[in-house]
């Protein structure tokens, strides 16, 4: 989609260094970038680049070593445990390569949890779970639980998961990584008419850049932990 000139997420300088021993891993090594409000981004880059750590930074799921994380004007380095869960909770959804979905509940209780979490109103609730199942067409398998469905309608429940709370980030790692072509080709068109329809932001961490280039407007390179190539919108 056409993004508008609000800066979404920009990283200034950021770096994720491991202590490994006596060594140290740097994951992420001094990456700065700015990604637009209702951009399509795709971070592209060999196994060990330090996309999927990039993205985890993004999501909060990790802390920098140094640098700052920008989302939507808030610094994630300075959050505290609780800031950086409601971030989490109501700003990013997302969605990985395994689909995460816990086997002991049907359908309808996994998309539901979000909202949980979120202290969501158990009537609102309810609307936001049937409204996110629609949009990814599982509207009929509420009562399931994930061993009576396909890989591709566990991705699509996973996805329906991560809209659950009406995201404006939506931050995929290599979602099509344990799907056929044809039913990974159904999961990137859902994500690119979230993006189109609900105006909303989408990074998704792929090594395939014939995905990328069909899906993404732009793609972001990684190498080791530096950035390697920053297209800009096609």
């Amino acid at each position: 989609m056409t993004q508008n000139g609000e800066i979404a997420i920009r990283t200034e300088d950021v770096r994720r260094h491991y202590a490994m021993g006596a060594s140290t891993i740097p994951a992420v090594d001094g990456i700065s970038l700015e990604m637009r409000a209702g951009e399509f981004v795709a971070l592209l880059g060999s196994s060990g680049s330090g996309k999927s750590t990039l993205l985890n930074l993004i999501a909060g799921l990790d802390r920098p070593t140094a640098g700052a994380i920008l989302v939507q004007g808030r610094d994630l380095a300075q959050m505290d445990s609780e800031e950086l869960a409601r971030y989490r909770r109501h700003t990013v959804g997302m969605v990985f390569q395994s689909f995460n979905l816990i086997p002991t509940m049907t359908l309808e209780e996994n998309v539901e949890l979000p909202a949980r979490f979120a202290e969501v109103d158990r009537a609102e609730r309810k609307e936001l779970v049937r409204a996110s199942l629609a949009r990814v067409g599982l509207s009929a398998r509420v009562t399931h639980r994930p061993s009576e469905m396909s890989g591709g309608e566990q991705q699509r429940a996973a996805l329906a998961r991560a809209l659950v709370n009406k995201p404006s980030i939506l931050l995929a790692d290599e979602p099509t990584g344990n799907l056929d072509s044809k039913t990974g080709t159904e999961i990137l068109n859902l994500i690119r008419e979230c993006n189109d329809a609900l105006r909303m932001t989408v990074v998704m961490v792929t090594h395939e850049r014939a995905l990328a280039e069909k899906y993404a407007a732009r793609m972001i390179f990684l190498s080791d932990g530096k950035l390697a190539g920053n297209g800009g919108p096609r």
